[in-house]
C-alpha cells in the first residue's frame, strides 16, 4: 500500500522544520528491498514508526493525521532518508512531564528496520530542538568536576590517567584490591571492567572494603586524590540502587570520589535514567558493551556510535566511551573524533544537523581500548586536546617496570604532547615513558622506528 501521500512531504525544508522547533529530525541511510519504490518504502517506514499501519484504520481521525512523522528528503542514490517526528509523538512521564528515551527509540527504531519491504536501515544523525532538551535530564556531573576533586583547575584541567582492573574476571577480593593499589601509586581514575559485579569468588561485600582501604592508603602515599568508578548494573533498579547504596556507605567521607559505572547499552535507557536521577551527585560513567553489533561501520541496520554518545548525553552520562579513533585496539577511524566534539561541546555540527545544547553540561569522552604511552601522543594530536578520561589496561599492568609506572608513564604521555616535544627526546628525560618502548615493543616499532638505536636499547 502506497502510503506517501500521507506519510510523505518533500516541499518541506529542513531549516523550516529546525526554526519551527516542534520536531525531532533523524536522518537514516535506507534501502528498500527490490522491486519496491524508494519513496513509497520511506512513506511506509515513517507511518509504521508513528501513526500508521500497513493497511487503512478506521480509527483515525483527522487530528491522529496531524502527527504523522513525515518523510521530508529523500536522495535514493546516497540512500539518505529524514524524517520529521512532531515531538508531540512521544511518550511523557506521568509523575512530572518529562521525555522518556525508550520512547524515542519505540519509534524512530521500533519495527521499522526489519519490515519486509526494507533492506536496511540505518540511523545516522539525529537533531533534538530546545523543548526536547529541556524535557531531558542531561549530565548533573562533568569532568570539571573531577578536576576538582583532584585539585585541577576548573578549565582545561587535562588528562585523567586511569586504568581497568586486569584481568577483567578472576581476581578475588585481596588481588583486586592490591591491583588497584599498585596503579593508583601513580595514577588518577580506575573503572571496575564491566563484568566485575559481585561474583562469587569476589563479593562486592568484600572486595569493596577493601578497594577503600587501597584507595586510601595511595592517597596518603601521594597526596594526591584517587577516583573509583564501581559498577553498579544490574537487571533490577532496586538491585542496583543496593550496590551503589552499600558502595557509599563503604566509601563514606571519600563517596565524592565514586563514579558509578553503568553498562547503559545492554542495560538500557530505564538503567541509566534510574542512576541518574537516583544519584545525581555521582559522576555517572556509560558503558557501551555490546553496542558494536548495531553501531559498527559494517552494520546496515541500527544507529552510529555518533548517534549513541549524542543519545547518551541527553539522558544525563556525565562520561561515555568512545573508543580510540583508530589508535587503539577498537574499531574507529580519526573522524570519530566528532563525537568528542558533539559531546563536549555547547553546539556542535554532526553529519547532518547542527546541534545546540542550550548550556546543557558536556559528556566527557572515556578513551578505551589499546591504548598506552606511545599510542597517545598521537591521539591527542588528533583530537586537538587532552580533556579526556583513558582507562588503559594493558597500558598500565602491561608496563614492565609496575602498574604505578604504567600510570606515570600515560602521564607522562600527555605532557610530552602538550609541551610539543618530540617523544623520543621527551623518552630520554623520563624513566617511565622510556620504559614504555620496551613495555609495548610491536607498537614502537610501527610509531618511532629507530628507537632502540635512540634511547640505547639493544635487546
Amino acid at each position: 500500500m502506497d502510503q506517501s501521500n500521507r506519510y510523505a512531504d518533500l516541499s518541506l525544508k529542513e531549516a523550516d522544520l529546525i526554526k519551527g522547533e516542534g520536531h525531532i529530525l533523524v536522518a537514516y541511510k535506507m534501502k528498500p528491498k527490490a522491486g519496491y519504490g524508494y519513496l513509497e518504502t520511506a512513506a511506509h517506514f515513517a507511518a509504521e514508526s508513528s501513526t500508521g499501519t500497513n493497511v487503512e484504520v478506521s480509527t483515525t481521525d483527522e487530528f491522529t493525521k496531524g502527527v504523522d512523522a513525515l518523510v521530508y528528503y529523500i536522495d535514493e542514490a546516497t540512500e539518505d532518508m529524514r524524517i520529521a517526528y512532531p515531538i508531540d509523538l512521544f511518550d511523557r512521564n506521568i509523575t512530572d512531564g518529562r521525555m522518556m528515551m525508550v520512547s524515542v527509540l519505540t519509534l524512530i527504531i521500533g519495527n521499522n528496520q526489519g519490515m519486509g519491504d526494507v533492506e536496511h536501515g540505518k540511523i545516522h544523525d539525529i537533531y533534538f530542538p530546545k523543548r526536547c532538551l529541556q524535557l531531558f535530564d542531561g549530565p548533573s556531573k562533568d569532568i570539571s568536576d573531577m578536576w576538582r576533586i583532584l585539585g585541577r583547575p576548573m578549565k582545561d584541567g587535562g588528562y585523567i590517567a586511569g586504568t581497568i582492573i586486569k584481568p577483567k574476571l578472576g581476581l578475588r577480593p585481596e588481588p583486586f584490591a592490591k591491583a588497584a593499589y599498585q596503579f593508583w601509586l601513580g595514577g588518577d581514575f580506575i573503572k571496575n571492567d564491566e563484568p566485575q559485579g559481585n561474583q562469587v569468588f569476589c563479593p562486592a561485600k568484600k572486595v569493596y572494603p577493601l578497594v577503600y582501604d587501597a584507595m586510601k592508603r595511595a592517597q596518603d602515599e601521594t597526596g594526591e586524590a584517587k577516583i573509583f568508578s564501581a559498577n553498579i548494573t544490574a537487571d533490577d533498579h532496586y538491585e542496583m540502587c543496593a550496590r551503589a547504596d552499600f558502595i557509599l556507605e563503604t566509601f563514606g567521607p571519600d563517596a565524592d570520589k565514586v563514579a558509578f559505572l553503568v553498562d547503559a547499552f545492554v542495560g538500557g535507557p530505564g538503567m541509566l535514567t534510574t542512576a541518574r536521577r537516583q544519584y545525581p551527585g555521582q559522576y555517572l560513567h556509560y558503558h557501551r558493551a555490546g553496542h558494536g553489533m548495531i553501531t559498527s561501520p559494517s552494520a546496515k541496520r541500527g544507529y552510529t556510535a555518533f548517534v549513541l554518545a549524542k543519545l547518551s548525553r541527553l539522558q544525563g552520562a556525565s562520561g561515555i566511551h568512545v573508543g580510540t579513533m583508530g589508535y587503539g585496539k577498537m574499531e574507529g577511524e580519526h573522524s570519530d573524533k566528532n563525537i568528542c566534539y558533539m559531546l563536549e561541546r555547547d553546539e556542535c555540527q554532526g553529519p547532518i544537523y547542527y546541534q545546540k545544547w542550550y548550556g546543557m553540561k558536556p559528556t566527557t569522552s572515556i578513551i578505551s581500548g589499546g591504548m598506552n604511552a606511545l599510542r597517545l601522543p598521537g591521539f591527542f594530536e588528533n583530537l586537538g586536546h587532552g580533556n579526556v578520561i583513558n582507562t588503559s589496561g594493558g597500558g598500565a599492568y602491561g608496563h614492565i617496570d609496575s602498574p604505578a609506572a604504567g600510570a606515570i608513564s600515560l602521564r607522562q604521555s600527555y605532557e610530552c604532547w602538550k609541551s610539543g616535544t618530540d617523544p623520543i627526546a621527551y623518552a630520554k628525560e623520563h624513566k617511565e615513558f622510556a620504559r614504555a618502548f620496551e613495555s609495548f615493543p610491536g607498537d614502537a616499532d610501527k610509531l618511532y622506528p629507530g628507537w632502540r638505536e635512540k634511547l640505547g636499547v639493544h635487546k
